[in-house]
């Protein structure tokens, strides 16, 4: 999807509780555990897209999908990553029985129509009992803005550009409250690249990413224009549309993650780097090798020839 999955996680893993808020049932105490970080080796993906938890005393595993629209491999997605985070969850505690997985695949486009509240992948013979994986639909493109208020959380309120009744005044209040309820101004740069990157995506045409910019300028002025690559996605996306305005908003996010792990921001030639690799390789592949990689391994691995295969 161009990869918003990129920022939209990196928030998630700042505020993991207001993300559980919203997706598990009411009612029940829930405990976060943290998110599934696999040392298994002969497992090539990543599984931080699933929390650990205790609900109800009981341990339970949450998966979290971000899609930008809800396509037709979305389900094969959801299976395949099922299927990783079983055996992951299997061959770390061998012996002990494997938490309850549930799925949730967040939708930020798509058709005008109500999305279904479920999907699934069905891999079993025809006219057979079912035999695959269910997983939840939230469409928060066809929520309202008060809808996504009423999460109580800044991480949700990122998603208001894309709410079906979007208005430059509700914006205003959203920015607001992104400004009042941020812990930092890092946090709030991050907060306001993803309430961006969503205005870009726009599924119901509001055309609200100009006044965005400004209101967002207007409460902490330069700001935007500060954060590496931001101020040229801003521009991007006026002219280009969605699709490139999003790619400098991940290139932005990356370029804060390797700065935040090497106590530095990127040179010109640092940052050019890591916007051409997130084009070959994809921007998910970056993202591991930032995190993965310390010092001068990463200076090094930046600098090696591109492998796209």
């Amino acid at each position: 999807m161009g990869d918003a999955d990129i920022t939209l996680r990196h928030l998630a893993r700042r505020r993991p509780e207001d993300l559980v808020r919203a997706l598990v049932p009411e009612g029940q105490p829930v405990e976060i555990l943290g998110w599934v970080d696999s040392q298994v080796t002969n497992i090539e993906r990543r599984l931080d897209k699933a929390l650990r938890l205790r609900i109800g005393g009981e341990p339970r595993v949450l998966h979290v999908e971000f899609c930008f629209a809800l396509r037709d491999d979305v389900p094969d997605r959801v299976f395949e990553y099922v299927g990783f985070l079983f055996a992951a969850l299997r061959l770390e505690a061998p012996g002990e029985p494997v938490p309850p997985i549930e799925s949730v695949a967040v939708v930020l486009s798509g058709r005008r129509r109500r999305l279904p509240a479920t999907g699934k992948r069905r891999i079993a013979w025809p006219g057979r009992p079912f035999s695959g994986a269910r997983f939840r639909i939230d469409a928060v493109y066809q929520r309202t803005v008060g809808e996504l208020r009423a999460r109580g959380s800044v991480l949700w309120l990122v998603f208001a550009p894309l709410a079906r009744n979007a208005t430059a005044a509700a914006l205003r209040e959203v920015v607001a409250e992104i400004q009042a309820g941020a812990e930092g101004a890092e946090e709030r740069a991050e907060l306001y690249t993803a309430l961006l990157v969503m205005a870009a995506l726009d599924p119901w045409g509001h055309n609200l990413l100009k006044e965005l910019v400004i209101m967002v300028e207007d409460k902490e002025e330069g700001l935007l224009r500060r954060t590496p690559i931001i101020g040229e996605m801003i521009i991007e996306a006026e002219q280009r549309g969605e699709e490139r305005g999003e790619q400098k908003a991940i290139a932005a996010l990356l370029g804060r993650l390797f700065a935040r792990r090497l106590g530095r921001r990127p040179t010109s030639d640092e940052e050019r780097l890591i916007a051409e690799r997130a084009r070959a390789i994809g921007p998910g592949e970056v993202e591991d090798a930032l995190l993965d990689l310390e010092g001068e391994a990463l200076i090094r691995w930046l600098a090696e020839p591109i492998r796209t295969s």
